[in-house]
């Protein structure tokens, strides 16, 4: 044990138990290449998994948001549910810190076991809560892995339409598979600079060559023509900024977690840099899946085996749903928003603000609570009622009307062009 070195952090009340390895990573220079690359868990790497993910979902969307919104819709909504995403992931953040306090003073040991947000409302609010929350998150995961691999198909479509969409997913769901080998969020360091990288270079490369080429001569603009399609943009919206679904494993990887707070929000404001001003596309499916392997890794009984191996044969059972989802649901834009409202907008949103309610409602959870509300937005009091507006909120606007609007638009695409469509929307081709 040498090597090992427990390093007790503390945070407030809160307490952490890190296991330090820097003398194993020294000992050569191929572990030195290996931490760098591979080993990552500062607040840099976090910030990075963050932004990398939210703006592959905001991309991703954000042309066919606007198209159905409107410019200035689409810019208000962009910016509220951005915001509205970042205080849910605090709520996230708090709970996860909440419940890992909770736990370590009962010695209990997380160095080999990831904790996810279905274990986090278990420990704090028991069985039922657990299971609504494991319900939405795997599904909502579910399908926003399948989002991530019709879109990855439809975007090189139009960069290659040598072949057609269904066979660019057949190509990128084999791609996508290759994620079985990343042991968990502590190994996205490289893939997830990388992949911030080049898209902000396309993101501002695109802005700038709008800039200079102007748009096309009598373009005319126009506002959403139906209720429908505005309320489909906006949930669009809704959906893209719930990417902190896998806030508690990126916290997990992190080797203080307390220094999460800020994190999405510095994200989120980084995204809306690349997004107000241009629209590209990103991948992350890797991001979207991996949670779903961690849960299916439990479930079987192989979430703490050590061979590389023997857990990535075990998660490839989690992608050929996704694969096959994928080819029968290939309606990128409407799928995004009927996924933003019926699975999103409890997940990410209505889930987190209740159990923050539901948590800290007796007198002395609020006493002993390890983060306590801060006082710019009224103490506890303040707190309640910014998670009652956004429960009502995305209950009415999010779920009751996007939910409408989104199903009606999905079922008419699915009249329009039928399940397992080889390309769809694609010119000249069935």
């Amino acid at each position: 044990m040498a090597a090992e070195k427990l390093e007790t952090v503390i945070a407030g009340n809160y307490i952490e138990m890190e296991m330090e390895t820097e003398e194993q990573y020294t000992k050569n220079s191929k572990n030195k290449l290996s931490k760098y690359l591979w080993h990552g868990g500062s607040v840099y790497d976090a910030w990075f998994s963050c932004a990398s993910n939210q703006v592959a979902q905001v991309l991703l969307t954000l042309p066919y948001s606007f198209s159905q919104l409107g410019m200035a819709s689409g810019i208000i909504f962009q910016l509220f549910y951005g915001l509205m995403g970042s205080w849910t992931a605090y709520l996230i953040s708090v709970l996860y810190v909440e419940y890992r306090t909770r736990k370590e003073r009962e010695k209990v040991d997380f160095r080999n076991h990831v904790i996810q947000w279905f274990e986090v409302l278990d420990g704090l609010l028991g069985k039922h809560w657990r299971n609504i929350g494991l319900f939405f998150n795997c599904t909502f995961l579910l399908f926003g892995s399948v989002i991530q691999l019709i879109a990855c198909a439809s975007n090189i479509y139009y960069i290659n339409d040598n072949l057609d969409k269904r066979t660019w997913t057949y190509i990128f769901g084999a791609c996508c598979a290759t994620t079985v080998f990343i042991p968990s969020f502590h190994n996205y360091r490289i893939w997830s600079f990388l992949g911030l990288l080049m898209t902000t270079y396309t993101a501002w490369y695109l802005t700038i060559a709008s800039l200079t080429h102007g748009q096309v001569q009598g373009v005319k603009h126009s506002g959403p023509t139906k209720m429908v399609l505005y309320f489909t943009g906006a949930t669009n919206i809704l959906y893209t900024f719930g990417g902190h679904a896998v806030t508690v494993e990126i916290m997990h990887a992190m080797w203080k977690p307390q220094k999460f707070k800020l994190i999405y929000l510095m994200a989120t404001l980084y995204v809306l840099t690349l997004t107000l001003p241009s629209a590209s596309a990103f991948i992350t499916f890797g991001f979207a899946c991996t949670p779903l392997y961690f849960v299916w890794e439990k479930l079987i009984g192989m979430h703490e085996t050590k061979s590389l191996i023997k857990r990535a044969l075990a998660r490839l059972i989690v992608v050929i749903p996704i694969w096959f989802l994928a080819i029968i649901f290939p309606f990128f834009g409407p799928i995004n928003s009927t996924v933003g409202s019926l699975l999103v907008s409890f997940t990410v949103y209505i889930i987190p603000a209740l159990a923050h309610i539901m948590t800290f409602a007796p007198a002395t959870a609020r006493e002993n609570a390890v983060e306590r509300p801060p006082s710019f937005i009224g103490g506890w009091a303040g707190m309640y009622s910014m998670n009652c507006f956004v429960v009502m909120w995305v209950l009415v606007i999010g779920f009751g009307f996007g939910g409408w609007a989104s199903m009606l638009n999905f079922i008419q695409q699915v009249n329009s062009f039928g399940l397992f469509t080889k390309c769809y929307q694609c010119p000249h081709k069935a």
